[in-house]
């Protein structure tokens, strides 16, 4: 048997973000990514948009398995309980690497605009899960601060974990974060 290769969406992956790591996202150019990955600046565009879409490529997959874990999660759940689900399916998408996860949030950290592009996605996210939980029934503000509220949670619970110097599953540190939430709301 051969040895597994991964694809060309992976290999460009691996070799921006190493790029990245190395050089700072602004010095690394598409011709270089495409060099490193053995293929072609064509190939790359067939890929990604950008160089930026390298380290977000997911986000569209990511709105949704949010949204398919929304719609599973029984009507008579509050908002808040429903975007509970939504974190826990975020959790297992982008959960499984702490040390990837953690490079590609250096990266992101170290450059403005790329800050700027991950709030965004974030932002599209949150109108979409808001927009869902108004279409269950769940009234405007409730709907919106659910919506915000699970993207705050996901903010600084997937901080935590990438920083971490114990090695813990992202859900369990989604779980204690929306619980210190929850306990912080109701005044305990």
């Amino acid at each position: 048997m051969g040895r597994w290769k991964p694809g060309a969406g992976e290999r460009m992956r691996e070799a921006a973000l190493s790029l990245y790591l190395e050089r700072g996202f602004e010095q690394t150019t598409v011709a270089d990514i495409a060099e490193r990955a053995g293929v072609t600046a064509r190939t790359f565009f067939r890929y990604f948009a950008d160089k930026r879409e390298v380290l977000f490529d997911d986000s569209s997959a990511l709105e949704e398995k949010s949204l398919a874990a929304l719609d599973e999660v029984p009507a008579t759940a509050s908002a808040l309980d429903a975007v509970a689900a939504v974190l826990e399916a975020v959790a297992q998408m982008v959960g499984g690497d702490r040390q990837l996860a953690g490079l590609r949030q250096e990266v992101i950290t170290a450059n403005a605009d790329l800050r700027e592009r991950e709030l965004i996605k974030l932002t599209f996210l949150s109108a979409a899960l808001a927009d869902r939980l108004r279409q269950r029934g769940i009234d405007d503000i409730e709907a919106t601060l659910a919506a915000e509220t699970s993207v705050t949670v996901f903010r600084v619970a997937f901080s935590r974990w990438v920083s971490a110097s114990q090695d813990e599953a992202l859900q369990d540190v989604i779980r204690e974060t929306l619980d210190r939430l929850r306990a912080l709301a109701s005044g305990s």
